[in-house]
């Protein structure tokens, strides 16, 4: 199997002149998904000692729900913008799940019951889902071939913008509060009945600055051309980069969408032994984003922290500067993802990710405390921000034929949100039976299994067009 990208065929042509300011721009709008989806993901930590007094939650069960609810409607996003987005279009879905950002943080900030925060909660998450498979979909199907990785990155960025205002807000409005109060003085506090509910209301406006301009981004040139509608597909390509780039991207797209051996496309062709192991691929790809390890030190920050020797303030401030690194590495990806390429980036991270994690199990079981741990987790924040958290996005974006991607994407998603879950849920079992540096320990053993699970299995895509990605693989003629 070659790696370099020589399997595929050669660069798209030369001297095309893009219109970059149209086409970040609609990338940007596009990426407005991934802000709201960071803020609705991360806020509920901050709001979770207001509302869990406010609704009087004593029981495990019902703090746990509260916790991940979420979660739930996140699935039934992702499986269903995949159905959505090929029979609707991207653009349609990019709309609804605007509108259901909007309605549902204004709705879960001002429920009057416990049974109205987790239903809104979970329509929060259903938008997250959809948000999660679309907008990294449509980026990279309007995309040239040599701005692809940044602007898929883009997404990732403003995901990681999101985390970070969600992280302010909660340092903000927590430091508020003494570090001795009481669960009552907490309830009858201003952030025990109204401060945690403006802490959600918040994500609305951005949501409602997201549906309006969603409407005015054109529908994905392949998705037009999948549904026979030429004329509309070539006015976008001709607005991203002129006749020349339409008439040759046009060619190419139709070339791939007859390629299969009934020229369809969609969930029945993702049975066969071909797509198999593309989707395999895929959701392999998802998995290992998840259980290298890193989202966890992301939901249990404080935990990770206090088991360091900080004080409430200073986990709290921790947590913050988490999300500083996050977004400065980020944007240090913007500069290599097109650069550097997608594989030789993924396996950096794979080893990086597995050198810090050890060491972090080693400060662990050395009982150090303090900068220490702060240092290691950075470090390991870093190396994620700038790998496997913006590459795993543009890679499943990009690796699917154009006849699938919808579904395609769709399925990897979900594998996403399922892995994101059980790491989520195990790590206090983990925890609790091989300790804290057993736990890294075996996140480190996941990114060396991921490690090799990249360097044999995923090829090279930088530079080239979503076509030539195409057939660079072992697809049917």
């Amino acid at each position: 199997m070659v790696h370099d990208g020589r399997a595929f065929a050669g660069q798209a042509a030369s001297g095309i002149e893009y219109r970059t300011g149209y086409t970040w721009m609609i990338a940007t709008v596009a990426a407005l998904g991934g802000l709201l989806f960071g803020y609705d993901w991360v806020v509920i930590g901050g709001a979770k000692a207001f509302y869990e007094t406010y609704f009087q939650l004593h029981s495990a069960e019902l703090i746990g729900w509260a916790n991940s609810c979420a979660l739930l409607g996140c699935l039934i996003g992702s499986v269903m913008s995949g159905v959505m987005a090929d029979r609707f279009g991207r653009k349609p879905l990019l709309i609804l799940s605007a509108f259901l950002f909007a309605a549902s943080s204004v709705l879960t900030g001002w429920a009057p019951e416990f049974a109205w925060f987790v239903t809104w909660r979970i329509c929060g998450g259903v938008a997250i889902g959809i948000a999660s498979n679309v907008s990294p979909l449509y980026i990279a199907e309007i995309s040239p071939a040599a701005w692809r990785g940044r602007l898929v990155a883009l997404n990732q960025l403003t995901i990681v913008v999101g985390i970070l205002a969600a992280q302010v807000v909660n340092w903000l409005i927590a430091d508020a509060v003494p570090e001795n109060a009481t669960a009552e003085m907490i309830r009858l506090s201003w952030n025990g009945q109204a401060g945690w509910r403006w802490m959600f209301t918040a994500v609305a406006a951005p949501a409602l600055v997201f549906f309006a301009s969603a409407w005015i981004v054109p529908e994905s040139p392949r998705w037009l051309l999948r549904r026979g509608r030429t004329e509309a597909a070539r006015k976008t390509l001709e607005r991203i980069g002129g006749e020349t780039h339409a008439a040759r991207s046009l060619a190419e797209i139709e070339e791939t969408l007859h390629a299969g051996p009934d020229g369809g496309g969609g969930w029945t062709h993702l049975r066969t032994r071909a797509m198999g192991k593309i989707l395999l691929v895929g959701v392999g790809l998802a998995v290992l984003q998840q259980w290298c390890g890193i989202n966890v030190i992301f939901n249990y920050a404080e935990e990770i922290y206090r088991g360091a020797g900080y004080g409430i303030s200073g986990m709290l401030f921790n947590v913050v500067i988490t999300g500083v690194v996050n977004l400065v590495f980020t944007l240090v990806a913007l500069g290599f993802v097109d650069r550097t390429g997608r594989r030789s980036l993924m396996l950096v991270g794979c080893g990086g990710l597995a050198v810090s994690h050890l060491l972090i199990g080693f400060a662990y079981m050395a009982q150090l405390r303090g900068a220490t741990v702060l240092v290691l987790t950075l470090c390991t924040i870093g190396c994620y921000a700038m790998t496997l958290a913006p590459v795993t996005w543009v890679l499943i974006s990009e690796i699917f034929p154009n006849r699938v991607r919808g579904a395609a994407v769709s399925v990897s998603v979900s594998a996403l949100w399922i892995a994101s879950f059980l790491l989520t849920y195990t790590f206090p079992l983990l925890e609790r039976s091989v300790g804290q540096a057993g736990t890294f320990w075996t996140y480190s053993g996941f990114c060396v299994a991921g490690f090799v699970f990249v360097y044999g299995s995923v090829r090279e895509t930088k530079g080239r067009t979503l076509e030539e990605i195409e057939r660079g693989f072992d697809l049917p003629a």
